[in-house]
């Protein structure tokens, strides 16, 4: 009979369990469709309840140096919707940006910039959701309570314009209608991203998340 000290046999778990995540971390060598199909099966990991063991610890003295995520999200900033466990990804594997309603003002569309130009990133997901409260506000035609709520919702109004006001069970047309419109934006404030795009090396997927299934759909 062999024995096995109880911190080896944790040592190995973690070994073990590093290296499964690493199999279904993006791979920087995938094409947009592969690296798409990767978030899609950490998608299905999570909304099954079946999500992978990551070893933080072990991943997060790997980062220490750099950063290499070829996966940016850009989307709202619910508290339902964290990216990376929606993806059901680790550390160093996501550049997420995060804001009431995913717009695309300056400071995402820079950060944006900066994670294509600096780290590498070849696809950026905008991911809007299910019964967006950004979405609902601008919907409402209630005036803001601030300029900055102002802000927020400005963006999204002209979306607004595609639903009945009066039946709630449309405002998900006005969800997916601005991501639409967030991942136009991308390309018609920033010249870097449409240059980008238009050489093949940036892909924009626009997305939406089911708080009932916990489900991401591909949009476009």
């Amino acid at each position: 009979m062999v024995r096995t000290r109880p911190g080896s046999v944790a040592l190995l778990v973690g070994m073990v369990a590093a290296s499964v995540a690493a199999q279904h971390a993006p791979n920087p060598s995938s094409s947009p469709g592969q690296l798409w199909n990767a978030l899609a099966a950490g998608n299905h990991r999570f909304a099954s309840g079946k999500p992978e063991r990551h070893d933080h610890v072990a991943r997060r003295k790997e980062l220490t140096a750099t950063q290499n995520p070829h996966v940016a999200v850009l989307s709202c900033a619910d508290s339902r919707v964290p990216p990376e466990l929606i993806f059901d990804q680790g550390l160093g594997d996501l550049f997420v940006v995060r804001s009431a309603g995913e717009s695309a003002d300056p400071l995402s569309v820079g950060s944006i910039e900066y994670a294509f130009e600096h780290l590498g990133t070849s696809v950026v997901v905008v991911m809007g959701h299910q019964k967006c409260g950004a979405v609902t506000a601008a919907c409402s035609g209630e005036k803001a309570e601030s300029p900055n709520l102002e802000a927020v919702v400005m963006p999204i109004a002209s979306s607004c314009n595609t639903i009945d006001k009066n039946k709630s069970d449309t405002l998900d047309l006005a969800v997916r209608d601005h991501v639409h419109r967030v991942a136009e934006e991308l390309l018609a404030t920033s010249e870097m991203l449409k240059k980008a795009v238009n050489d093949g090396k940036l892909t924009i997927i626009e997305a939406y998340y089911s708080l009932d299934t916990g489900e991401v759909t591909k949009l476009h």
